[in-house]
């Protein structure tokens, strides 16, 4: 009985010793910066916009300019963007936070603006062959009072330029809200 009790504790102390490995590994896989970091860093530097933005269906998009200050913070982990402009004559700022989740394999865009109170957070996946992460989720929508399904669209068109384009659903299907193209300012 002695015997059996002692080989019992030995197999749960070195069950216990290599789930504490395998721990330590996936928490250090989990915080490491990698490839799809890299990636999103190439993109750091100061970008001039020309935004366009559609207010309903068929009709004539409304211009603006913005720069966005993008860089990576918190070790290589997560790309901030400040984001300063003008739309219809009103001063505008917005703030973003660009990551990629390595265990759920995803990437999450985090927006915030001077025009709201609210946060809006999306998650997507990478499509290779366009150089594109779809986002899905949700926003509220103050004309509505309701939160409306979204989808954003990012495209790395080269390495000096970004194309983001914004959708709503409207029930009867997407419209596109709006359009950002960028240009690494030179």
């Amino acid at each position: 009985m002695k015997k059996s009790f002692m080989v019992s504790l030995l197999i749960a102390m070195s069950c216990g010793k290599l789930f504490a490995q395998d721990s330590m590994k996936n928490m250090q896989d989990y915080m490491t910066p990698g490839e799809v970091h890299k990636m999103i860093a190439k993109y750091d530097g100061t970008w001039n916009s020309a935004v366009l933005v559609w207010m309903k269906p068929g009709a004539q998009p409304m211009s603006s300019k913005s720069v966005a200050v993008n860089s990576m913070i918190l070790g290589g982990r997560y790309q901030q963007s400040k984001i300063t402009g003008d739309y219809g004559g009103m001063p505008f700022e917005g703030f973003s936070l660009l990551s990629y989740d390595n265990a759920k394999k995803v990437f999450t865009s985090t927006w915030l603006d001077n025009f709201g109170t609210g946060t809006t957070t999306l998650e997507g996946t990478w499509d290779g062959a366009s150089k594109t992460i779809t986002f899905k989720g949700k926003m509220y929508d103050p004309t509505s009072g309701k939160d409306t399904e979204v989808k954003e669209t990012l495209q790395f068109v080269d390495d000096n330029t970004l194309r983001s384009q914004m959708f709503v659903e409207t029930g009867s299907g997407e419209f596109k809200t709006m359009e950002i193209t960028s240009n690494r300012a030179k």
